[in-house]
């Protein structure tokens, strides 16, 4: 009789991931080419790996070493919430000791120590600002419910959100979509767009509305190549800004309000 061991739970997921980290990494032209170590970015593999380690690395260890700072994480992207700068740089060396010990390393680079300016903080640091998950978080100016202004410090949408969106937008080439119509585009491009505005007008709507500002224009540009009668911008925005105000549910912006001009 030949006895045959079962894999342990615990050996599968090893058996797994080393087959995940060895195979071939497949080109756009269809060439697969061998890897010897990491992982491809944006890879499935790459973020399951990430969490598992941050996981044990730094959650773990703040909430186990560090009770009373409060902290988020999400994949590789970390923030903790210190109470002075000298609790702040302690915590940065014990988080570059605890991750050189797993064989991990911060990025210096990124990786900085930000004083929350406002009101009640009215000190002079160089750093006074940071981006998290697609917001920026900075000193600005607010209105309390009894109408006074004051400084707080806030998040908005990030610079590099916006230009992200941008890109995406023109990828769409609304302009070379002339066999379609308006109501074919919205039910293409709405719920993305909607997906956008849900996300980021939590905060500061109005730091987005230049983006949505910018699909109008992707809009008009669309007009003025669909219709012979409509090349002209002028021509383009009225006949489109006079849609929106007759059909304002037709696109996510236009129900907030950013319509394109109709005078």
């Amino acid at each position: 009789m030949r006895m045959v061991r079962k894999h342990t739970n615990e050996e599968w997921i090893i058996l797994y991931i080393q087959r995940w980290l060895t195979a071939s990494f497949k080109m756009g032209n269809g060439e697969l080419v061998p890897r010897n170590s990491g992982t491809p970015q944006g890879g499935v593999i790459s973020s399951v790996l990430a969490n598992l380690f941050l996981h044990y690395v730094f959650d773990d260890f703040m909430t186990k070493e560090f009770k009373t700072i409060p902290w988020a994480r999400y994949a590789d992207d970390g923030i903790t919430h210190c109470v002075s700068l000298k609790q702040a740089k302690y915590l940065q060396g014990r988080l570059q000791e605890r991750f050189e010990e797993y064989g991990l390393q911060l990025n210096l680079d990124k990786t900085k120590i930000v004083y929350c300016k406002d009101d009640g903080r009215k000190g002079s640091y160089k750093n006074i600002s940071f981006d998290f998950l697609g917001y920026t978080f900075k000193p600005r100016g607010a209105k309390s419910k009894y109408g006074k202004y004051f400084t707080s410090f806030l998040p908005a949408m990030a610079d590099k959100a916006k230009k992200s969106i941008r890109i995406q937008v023109r990828s769409w080439k609304l302009q070379l979509k002339v066999d379609k119509d308006l109501w074919d585009i919205s039910d293409m491009f709405n719920k993305t767009i909607q997906g956008w505005i849900n996300y980021y007008t939590h905060f500061y709507k109005t730091e987005m509305y230049a983006v949505l500002r910018y699909i109008n224009n992707a809009l008009v540009k669309w007009v003025r190549r669909k219709y012979k009668k409509r090349k002209h911008r002028r021509r383009a925005e009225y006949w489109l800004g006079s849609i929106a105000k007759r059909d304002r549910n037709l696109f996510a912006h236009w129900k907030i309000g950013i319509l394109p001009t109709a005078e």
